[in-house]
């Protein structure tokens, strides 16, 4: 799970491009690249990309979408056998203490085939479904996040995912059934110097003969220590004969020239195995490329639309257990004379963390059922899905320290050696905020969803604002886009929204009211899409320096889609007969909230400090206020900000222990 870095972590670089080896890009130029990886087309309808644009399309995900019979069974089997071996062989409490993961774990883990829980049957694997391996995952996760981490980065973004997609049907069967009973594998893009802007990738693949020689050094490689295989993202030399850019090899951890250099450690997850893997002369055989050379970040991109969704699955899972805790807690501490969970300023917490937990799981599932019937490009609902699980489950966390007050800051062998329950509040925080940077950051991420939102905006007017296009091109770009806006913003005017009828099916008979959250979702679908277009209008080509403003589109966005999930798993569960009625009150309770935070999001679109902001940062990095900085002393170390990662030999201690 190699973690990109945000945007402004990248001024700190004191190590030269010509040091690491990093190729020097102007901003457009990076741009540029990561326009080239993404997809350009839309080949199946988006109900999230729909959403931006002001068309809510409820028919694309009600009736919620189901899994085939025989799904269920498999995967109710897997999760049955899951969950006894996480209650009888899996010892969290161990791993936090000890920072690793034991081996009989992995073994065992190894033994239930949980390793191929995403591979095809007929290469070994479980064969499982996204909705199931998800389900897995949130289990394993909430007994021990760094074993849930281990088995995500091994199948979502590791070599099975990109195989499965990109590969050969010989790449397919010489490593699938490897990988689905006894090889871990580990994705390898980040390097010191280089996070979400890839354009600037530093490790070389050299064509010689019929092999790539690999020189590099890769960054916060998970699974990189206990690795058997990697998908290593190299740049490959324009040459003859060979179109070249950033490709995707798979390559075997234990080649010669390969060295673990570092097993990192950080704030959470304490048994993950992640580090710093360095690359001197490796020889890959070119049968080992996934894809045509150039393909590598669009590989990565591709794998990463569902392979996102195994985190929100682990937040969703961490949901869960804050809401027990809560619950079982805030029922038996009294204050003033009766339970803290009846005092309105513990409850609304309470309130919170049960509705978007409820919320959360709507997203993750649907999401999920979605990218299993593949019937819809899910691309911006796996990156809202992850957004939202990310941001909010952290939230959640910090609720449940705060109402266990004094207890929830406290270590779980803490509270044992004491005689209490050994509930570990402050761990779950430590472990969670990684998820706001793993897998792309918050930044990133809003970013990324705020291309695709406005994707049919560029696909007509994109020329308009090119520099480098000619007056004819932005002429005929003039005219597309005339064309589109005439049939477009009529549209926004009014909808179903404005009926107090529409979706009557969301408000059956003795159930709460969810019809009114709909026509609030269609009304304010239309509003953010007016907006957008107002944007657009007002800063045209200076619309992607807009961070802040983009950010609050998605985010509005994101709850339009949490709320929209929220409200079909609710009537689904009402026709299936599995707690309706609460579900609707549920839903109710997570739209009520939701609704707020909207409103103050529109607000927040038009009347911000961003421009103050600006000026504020362009003073900080001129020293203006170095003044407010005195009176401390600082307690880092010595040494560079980005480690040095010219390439050559390594002349450090080889880390890299395999499970075997």
């Amino acid at each position: 799970m190699s973690a990109p870095s945000t945007p402004q972590d990248a001024p700190k670089a004191t190590v030269s491009p010509e040091a690491t080896g990093a190729p020097k890009v102007t901003e457009r130029e990076a741009r540029q690249v990561a326009e080239a990886a993404r997809e350009q087309s839309w080949r199946k309808p988006s109900f999230a990309k729909e959403l931006f644009l002001g068309r809510f399309r409820l028919d694309l995900i009600h009736p919620h979408p189901l899994p085939a019979s025989e799904d269920v069974q498999r995967g109710e089997e897997f999760l049955a056998k899951l969950r006894d071996f996480c209650e009888t062989k899996i010892d969290g409490a161990l791993i936090e203490r000890e920072a690793r993961i034991p081996d009989e774990v992995i073994e065992g883990l190894k033994d239930l085939g949980a390793l191929g829980m995403k591979i095809d049957t007929k290469y070994g694997g479980l064969g499982l479904t996204q909705v199931y391996y998800n389900k897995a995952l949130a289990l394993v996760g909430s007994v021990s996040p760094a074993i849930g981490a281990l088995l995500s980065a091994h199948q979502s973004i590791g070599v099975p995912q990109p195989l499965k997609i990109f590969g050969t049907q010989e790449q397919k069967e010489t490593f699938l059934p490897r990988l689905a009973r006894t090889d871990i594998s580990a994705f390898l893009l980040t390097e010191p110097d280089v996070g979400s802007d890839p354009a600037r990738l530093a490790t070389t693949a050299v064509p010689d003969g019929d092999d790539y020689v690999l020189d590099g050094v890769k960054l916060w490689t998970t699974n990189g220590v206990v690795a058997d295989l990697l998908v290593v993202m190299a740049r490959v030399p324009k040459s003859e004969g060979h179109k070249g850019g950033i490709t995707a090899f798979v390559v075997e951890a234990g080649a010669e020239g390969i060295t673990v250099e570092n097993r990192n450690a950080f704030m959470g997850l304490r048994g993950i195995e992640n580090g710093v893997t360095r690359f001197h002369q490796v020889r890959v055989p070119a049968a080992n490329r996934i894809g045509p050379e150039g393909a590598g970040l669009k590989i990565a991109l591709t794998t990463l639309n569902t392979g996102r969704l195994s985190l929100p699955a682990m937040c969703v899972g961490a949901g869960k257990w804050c809401l027990k805790i809560a619950r079982e807690w805030s029922a038996v501490r009294e204050q003033w004379g009766k339970p803290v969970a009846k005092h309105e300023a513990v409850g609304a917490k309470i309130s919170f963390i049960a509705a978007t937990t409820f919320a959360m799981e709507a997203v993750v599932d649907l999401a999920s059922q979605m990218a299993d019937e593949d019937r819809n490009d899910i691309r911006i609902e796996a990156a809202l899905a992850k957004l939202y699980g990310s941001e909010m489950s952290w939230l959640i966390a910090d609720e449940l320290v705060q109402i266990r007050g004094g207890r929830g800051f406290e270590t779980a062998e803490s509270l044992a050696a004491r005689g209490e329950r050994a509930v570990p509040t402050e761990q779950l925080l430590r472990d969670l905020r990684i998820n706001r940077i793993f897998e792309g950051s918050t930044e990133i991420m809003h970013l990324l969803i705020a291309r695709e939102a406005v994707d049919a905006h560029l696909s007509v007017a994109g020329d308009i604002i090119d520099p480098d296009k000619s007056l004819g091109d932005k002429a005929r770009a003039g005219a597309a886009a005339t064309a589109f806006y005439a049939r477009w913003l009529p549209k926004l005017v009014a909808g179903p929204g404005q009926l107090p009828r529409s979706y009557a099916e969301f408000h059956p008979r003795g159930h709460t009211d969810l019809s009114v959250h709909l026509r609030y979702v269609e009304r304010t679908s239309r509003k953010l899409a007016r907006s957008t277009f107002y944007a657009m209008s007002r800063w045209q080509g200076r619309m992607e320096t807009k961070q802040g403003f983009l950010g609050r589109v998605v985010d509005i966005g994101a709850e339009l889609f949490a709320m929209s999930a929220a409200c079909v798993r609710a009537e689904l569960l009402r026709r299936t007969g599995e707690h309706g009625r609460e579900a609707y009150r549920l839903a109710d309770a997570f739209c009520r909230q939701s609704r707020i935070r909207v409103e103050e999001l529109f607000g927040r679109l038009w009347t911000n400090t961003d421009d103050l902001d600006r000026s504020v940062v362009k003073d900080v990095l001129a020293g203006s206020y170095t003044w407010l900085e005195e009176g401390v002393l600082d307690p880092s170390g010595d040494g560079p900000w980005i480690a040095d990662a010219t390439p050559g030999p390594s002349t450090r201690e080889n880390v890299h222990r395999p499970f075997r």
